[in-house]
């Protein structure tokens, strides 16, 4: 999950392009599979990826194509993927 120390002070700007998927991406934002870990002794909850039964039906409503709906769950992805290296930098505190 996300904490305050997720986020950057600084404005981040979305390209036109890129709209649609971070629209979608935020929807899903509260979806994630979430892993024990071992952590210092103790366990911690940590999230392992988005839940993808949460995205199909989203995707399958703003997809006007096959094409359409391959590019955004890329995207998708993309974000995933960033997100989760994001929130593994902040809780190893590089």
């Amino acid at each position: 999950m996300f904490t305050a120390a997720d986020y950057g002070l600084d404005a981040v700007e979305v390209w036109p392009e890129n709209w649609q998927a971070w629209v979608l991406f935020c929807q899903v934002s509260t979806q994630w599979r979430m892993r024990m870990q071992s952590f210092m002794g103790g366990s911690v909850s940590t999230p392992s990826g988005l839940d993808y039964g949460a995205i199909y039906p989203l995707l399958d409503r703003i997809a006007s194509s096959t094409a359409e709906w391959l590019e955004l769950f890329e995207d998708i992805q993309l974000l995933e993927r960033t997100a989760l290296d994001q929130m593994s930098e902040n809780r190893s505190g590089k």
